[in-house]
């Protein structure tokens, strides 16, 4: 039987990337529940918020329900609307743009770099007179070139909000993703680098007006220590029991994104010699330090190299194959992104996540590398 025959590699594996922490989180869950039925915005929910934030590099964090949740709260928050344009990609998950749309403003999509982030040099030239914000995706744990997107802000008085929805942990000339702009929005869905065990997000930011205003936005409008609605809320509560589970797991964030960098660095090394295949960025170009949120390879023979790895038991994502402006019922046909549509037609994700064998890297590289041979 040949090495690895029978060995199968699964995008994701949240079983095995929980173990090593189950009995922790086994002491948390049951504290929380049975010892003191501590349910909604309580102290795990306060000690994880200056938990992130120190992490983060902010000086507040606020805990929601969700990454999405976070960019519709951010939004609101500074006031975007009917009249607004906000300036994005069309790269991106879905809800970045549906935000926008939500908060009633009209979104300008922009073509991304080929790191699969937003094209600098293209935002200025989208600018009108009507533009309110610029929201920056932090794209498969890479940060965004935050030095110049905020000087472009800052010449047009425009805010910032960075999605760090896949960006937790990745630096930028020695700042973490999430520390420049006014706010940013995290999610700790399960298979981001921070992980809950169901829904989860953050807002973080150093301006203390708008962390008092999303404290109170989140929770329905009001200020529970005084008594006052200040304006019509939302119900968008992290919860007390995934802000404890978090609170374990943000320990061991450090190790988990060195193990991330391991796993690209061999897989930098085992692929770095197939022409057809293009890899990401390198993990350190001395601007950058990436968290790998995704592992992403680029190739025009990407359908067939994903069938072959279906047959051999590994697992990999497509990120995302039909591009947000190509779905015609949302109205954003107008947009030509020739990059962005370029990237949907050979991207895929490599298995990525700490728990990930050295054998099973192997195994994924091997059969990168059988298909090409082929």
């Amino acid at each position: 039987m040949r090495k690895g025959e029978n060995m199968q590699v699964p995008f994701v594996d949240l079983p095995k990337q929980i173990a090593p922490y189950k009995e922790d989180v086994r002491g948390v869950i049951e504290d929380v529940i049975f010892n003191r039925a501590d349910f909604i915005m309580r102290d795990d929910l306060l000690a994880f918020e200056r938990n992130f934030a120190q992490f983060v590099g902010t000086d507040f964090s606020v805990g929601v329900a969700n990454g999405s949740d976070a960019i519709n709260l951010s939004l609101k928050i500074l006031g975007v609307g009917p009249g607004d344009e906000v300036i994005t990609v069309a790269h991106t998950f879905i809800a970045t743009i549906a935000a926008i749309v939500h908060a009633g403003a009209t979104p300008v999509l922009v073509d991304v770099d080929d790191d699969y982030n937003i094209n600098v040099d293209l935002i200025e030239p989208a600018i009108t007179a009507k533009t309110k914000a610029i929201i920056v995706v932090h794209l498969n744990g890479r940060a965004c070139d935050m030095d110049r997107i905020m000087g472009i802000a800052k010449k047009h008085n425009l805010f910032i909000v960075e999605d760090s929805a896949q960006g937790i942990g990745a630096i930028y000339k020695g700042k973490k993703a999430g520390s420049f702009g006014d706010l940013s929005t995290n999610s700790f869905y399960p298979f981001k680098i921070l992980g809950c065990f169901g829904d989860g997000g953050a807002i973080t930011t150093n301006d203390p007006d708008l962390n008092y205003q999303l404290r109170c936005l989140r929770d329905n409008g009001q200020d529970r220590v005084k008594g006052d609605i200040l304006f019509w809320g939302w119900n968008s509560r992290l919860d007390n029991l995934q802000a404890g589970i978090l609170n374990v797991l943000l320990k061991h964030l450090p190790d988990m994104i060195h193990r991330r960098r391991a796993i690209a660095a061999l897989y930098d090394q085992g692929l770095s010699g197939i022409k057809e295949v293009k890899l990401p960025p390198a993990p350190n170009d001395g601007e950058h330090f990436d968290s790998f949120q995704n592992y992403v390879i680029r190739t025009k023979q990407r359908d067939a190299l994903v069938k072959h790895l279906s047959a051999q038991k590994i697992g990999t994502l497509i990120s995302w194959k039909t591009p947000n402006h190509h779905h015609k019922n949302l109205g954003l046909t107008k947009f030509h992104l020739p990059n962005t549509e370029s990237i949907s037609q050979e991207v895929v994700s490599l298995p990525m996540h700490p728990a990930l064998s050295d054998e099973e890297i192997r195994y994924v590289i091997d059969n990168v590398g059988r298909f090409f041979k082929r």
